[in-house]
């Protein structure tokens, strides 16, 4: 089954988030309950281990949003169970816009229907922001690992009775999935390991601990560059212009196109105008050169989605991942 991510809206030149021309003219967070926020520390959750692409996500977005509000942002990781374990915590926090999430398409997307007992919804419960970038998935083998493309992975897969095993950040992952249907397309017998983020798996794919891993591009980007590891497929629609050697899934024989996307969201209930001056202060920042060079050096492509569009996006996703994960047969308890 293909799992095809829509490019929506994404920048073509230094655009910024598409605001309400009222939010665009507000001065700033004062009234609809905004005060003087923020009055202190901002603590933003990544639901994964450090080293992944949310992390990167959120260490790009803390030294971005401190310097545009003033205030200290500290990141906080708290991996487990798919990215549900941080997110809920954020959900169930006071919404005074001190406590934020990176939400993904793991936490936001997928996990609604993969975790039967998940104990938050990924639209009401949270206030979201802005989508903040999207990037395709990458498989990566460690460099001594024999097989160099897709059909020989698949080969190897089928000829070893244990089948090959391909970690991923974690159950309920679109990495997760992608392996799954990986293994669907091909008839290839392979083995999801979780890990609690994209860090310590690819530490082990390193390591040779495990032969492969799905992974998103922009937390592969610099392993690749160094040669820790090797490319045997992006699941983009075409190549990839920072790593323009790395065949699609596509070009080898299997149709699948796959990625992930990242963005800041807050418990439900944020005031608008908390919401709004968020809302600017990233637009600000994916309309910065730098940054749009940092994101497009580690293969992610900015969002341009405001708090509105940003949250008919999440619920979309939830409705578009809801048959590819009951398709795949994953469910966790």
């Amino acid at each position: 089954m293909s799992s095809i991510l829509p490019r929506r809206a994404v920048l073509a030149g230094g655009a910024t988030l598409a605001l309400p021309a009222a939010v665009r003219a507000q001065g700033g967070p004062q009234g609809a309950g905004g005060g003087s926020w923020p009055t202190q520390p901002i603590r933003l959750v990544v639901p994964f281990a450090p080293g992944g692409t949310t992390d990167i996500v959120a260490r790009l977005l803390s030294q971005g949003l401190q310097e545009r509000l003033g205030q200290t942002v500290i990141v906080e990781n708290r991996p487990g169970a798919g990215a549900t374990v941080g997110s809920l915590a954020v959900a169930q926090a006071a919404p005074d816009g001190h406590t934020l999430v990176v939400s993904n398409i793991a936490s936001h997307g997928i996990a609604p229907t993969l975790y039967r007992g998940l104990r938050y919804d990924a639209v009401r419960d949270f206030t979201h922001v802005a989508l903040v970038v999207e990037n395709p998935s990458v498989f990566v083998a460690n460099p001594r690992f024999p097989a160099q493309t897709l059909p020989e992975v698949a080969r190897l897969a089928r000829e070893d009775a244990r089948g090959i095993d391909i970690a991923s950040s974690g159950s309920g992952s679109s990495n997760h999935l992608l392996i799954v249907q990986f293994g669907q397309a091909t008839g290839a017998r392979v083995n999801h390991v979780p890990y609690r983020g994209a860090g310590p798996a690819m530490t082990d794919v390193i390591a040779g601990v495990v032969p492969m891993m799905s992974d998103s591009l922009p937390s592969a980007a610099g392993h690749l560059r160094g040669g820790a590891v090797r490319a045997v497929a992006i699941s983009a629609a075409t190549r990839h212009p920072a790593f323009p050697a790395v065949p699609t899934f596509r070009e080898q024989g299997v149709d699948l196109v796959s990625g992930s996307w990242f963005g800041l969201s807050g418990p439900a209930g944020l005031p608008p105008a908390v919401t709004d001056r968020l809302a600017r202060a990233v637009a600000a920042l994916l309309a910065d050169p730098a940054a749009r060079a940092r994101l497009a050096e580690l293969g992610g492509t900015p969002g341009n989605l405001g708090p509105q569009d940003y949250a008919a996006f999440v619920a979309a996703e939830v409705a578009r991942w809801a048959p590819v994960v009951q398709a795949s047969g994953a469910q966790v308890d």
